[in-house]
């Protein structure tokens, strides 16, 4: 009876381990670095930039899909610790503290610049005034009020522009009055325009590519001219001002992959981080983290049409 249990205990545990390799067989054939199925948690500020990304991945690779999650910035990263979420796109690398819980969960996450982003403030366009010195803005956080100032508008209390401008501002929380949250950027944006003195503050990228319903909105605004810290000039967040390191509010986008395997998530990071991706986002108004190369031909002489 003892032999028959141990003979049925081996036949048990062979049979699981051949169904698990057959499992993780199965799971590995089903994604490749450019075929499956694939959850992206993306911070909302940029998702337009994203959406762009994936839309070209996959009308080039028509066996990937890839769902973009749009959440706000703490959401995207307590996904990543929580593992709920194995791919993101974040306006930060991961902190030191944050890798070190990685560390403790043997996860190495494969962090991937691929553009530079800006935060922007916003104004009505019925307010005739385009520039604003970053003090002003440190300034009203800290609770000093400001004539130019009736009140600063933000998209989410745990977005990324809230968290970089209270870095700046060196704040723990903000102000109780003068300070508005909504949900997102939109909102931000719509509510600017129809409010003469608030000041907005969003991603760049939900300028440069307003969704359809916010392209009359968009031009009620204006992007306001920013003063460093530092600076006696004012500069604007585009192309130019943010490859020269002028513009004071310039911020980073990384995709980070902890798949821990050669997934969908490391064909889409080499995607956007190569050639093709890095000319989407040229196009999209934001700069390249590596500008895309020009093939130029040259010739010796002219050559004319025949009459």
């Amino acid at each position: 009876m003892l032999k028959y249990s141990k003979a049925l205990g081996l036949i048990v545990f062979v049979f699981l381990f051949v169904m698990c390799n057959q499992k993780n067989k199965n799971e590995a054939e089903k994604e490749t670095i450019l075929k499956g199925s694939l959850d992206i948690a993306v911070d909302e500020t940029v998702k337009q930039i994203v959406d762009d990304q994936v839309a070209v991945f996959e009308g080039t690779y028509y066996d990937a899909k890839i769902t973009v999650k749009p959440k706000s910035e703490s959401e995207v990263i307590n996904d990543l610790l929580n593992q709920k979420a194995k791919v993101a796109i974040t306006t930060r690398d991961l902190t030191a503290e944050e890798k070190a819980r990685f560390e403790k969960s043997k996860i190495n996450p494969r962090v991937t610049p691929f553009a530079h982003d800006a935060v922007a403030f916003i104004s009505s366009k019925n307010n005739n005034d385009t520039l604003i010195a970053l003090k002003s803005v440190i300034d009203f956080l800290q609770g000093k009020p400001d004539p130019k100032i009736k009140g600063l508008v933000f998209d989410n209390p745990n977005s990324s522009t809230v968290r970089y401008i209270k870095e700046l501002a060196k704040v723990k929380e903000v102000p109780k009055s003068g300070v508005f949250s909504f949900k997102t950027n939109n909102e931000v944006i719509k509510f600017v325009s129809e409010n003469e003195g608030m000041i907005g503050v969003i991603g760049i990228n939900w300028y440069y590519q307003p969704t359809p319903d916010m392209t009359e909105t968009i031009n009620k605004i204006n992007v306001l001219y920013v003063k460093g810290l530092n600076s006696n000039e004012y500069y604007s967040p585009t192309q130019n001002d943010l490859e020269i390191g002028k513009y004071p509010l310039a911020r980073d986008l990384f995709i980070i992959n902890c798949q821990g395997y050669s997934g969908l998530g490391m064909g889409f990071a080499s995607f956007i981080a190569g050639d093709i991706g890095q000319r989407i986002v040229l196009k999209s108004g934001l700069l390249p983290y590596k500008t895309p190369g020009r093939k130029l031909k040259i010739r010796n002489e002219i050559i004319k049409d025949k009459e």
